[in-house]
């Protein structure tokens, strides 16, 4: 492992269907509830605009980890993803430096290039670009925060002798992970990342992504157990996993949804009894997995805490 710790986190309902609002008070309470419990961090979803009929209500990712920054003192603040192409690179480097300060240090970046071409279209960006954009964005992002003065060409931006100041408080950098599915995105996570960060993957599809992630790095000269390997996983814990199985289904397809070109899939879903739950998440720890991120069945906060209680203090680091 590299000596990467094995760490848990907890997703945020910043997203709901409507007509159910999410509750900007609610979503920083419980972010201050996960600190009291010991989660390692907390992590909110991004988009503009999802979702026609229904539509689904959202609030931003980045006011919203201010928010819980003012309101924490140790918890860690991700994003997991926010979409990379769709932000202004230079506006959004000076967001996260801040949000970096504000917070002392406790940003971690999941980013991704984006999957849902009406918001691209929406917020005037190129969908079939996307990619590229990406790159551009993650050097203009990395250039601004780790060097004194920035002067480059590449359009739409014309940077002069740019000082972003100040500068967020880790360094060099706060760690960046890339968030995808297809090999053109995992060879940029080995390349430029400081990690992966995958959605609803079973361990065996994990596994197959990620030694390519490590392969990708180990061609371009980096040191593959450097890198961070993060996944985000439905949960629900009950007497048994055939008491759980049918409504945590019913709840994965009415409001998930599962990229038809990736490993991402239901069958990713922990549940069961504690013990049953503390089986299938060793499997995804014993694959290589150093960040759980949990996504509790409908936000539950007694399936928080047997989380908290019953199933993280039984889990163990790979040998």
């Amino acid at each position: 492992m590299a000596g990467i710790p094995l760490t848990y986190g907890m997703t945020l309902q910043n997203f709901t269907a409507a007509p159910q609002m999410p509750d900007a008070t609610q979503l920083i309470d419980y972010a201050v509830r996960m600190e009291e419990l010991g989660f390692e961090s907390v992590w909110v979803w991004d988009h503009i605009l999802l979702g026609t009929e229904p539509c689904f209500p959202i609030i931003d990712a980045l006011t919203l980890l201010t928010a819980i920054a003012a309101r924490t003192t140790r918890i860690r603040l991700g994003t997991g993803v926010l979409i990379l192409p769709v932000r202004n690179p230079v506006l959004l480097a000076k967001q996260l430096a801040s949000i970096d300060q504000i917070s002392n240090g406790r940003l971690t970046m999941g980013m991704a290039a984006g999957w849902y071409k009406r918001e691209f279209d929406a917020l005037g960006v190129d969908f079939k670009g996307r990619g590229k954009v990406m790159e551009q964005n993650l050097d203009i992002l990395n250039r601004l925060w780790t060097e004194d003065s920035v002067t480059l060409d590449s359009p739409p931006y014309n940077l002069r002798e740019a000082v972003l100041s100040p500068k967020p408080v880790q360094k060099p950098r706060p760690p960046i992970l890339i968030g995808g599915y297809v090999d053109r995105v995992l060879k940029r996570t080995g390349v430029k990342g400081d990690g992966w960060l995958t959605y609803f993957y079973t361990p065996e599809g994990f596994t197959k992504s990620w030694i390519k992630v490590k392969q990708y790095a180990e061609e371009a000269g980096r040191d593959p157990e450097t890198l961070i390997a993060a996944n985000q996983l439905p949960i629900m814990v009950g007497k048994s996993k055939a008491a759980v199985k049918e409504p945590m289904e019913h709840w994965l397809k009415t409001e998930w949804d599962f990229a038809s070109w990736s490993d991402s899939t239901m069958d990713s879903a922990i549940m069961g009894s504690a013990d049953e739950c503390v089986e299938q998440l060793q499997a995804h720890i014993d694959a290589g997995c150093h960040k759980l991120i949990f996504v509790p069945y409908k936000y539950d906060m007694e399936q928080v805490d047997i989380i908290a209680r019953e199933i993280i203090p039984k889990l163990q680091p790979a040998g």
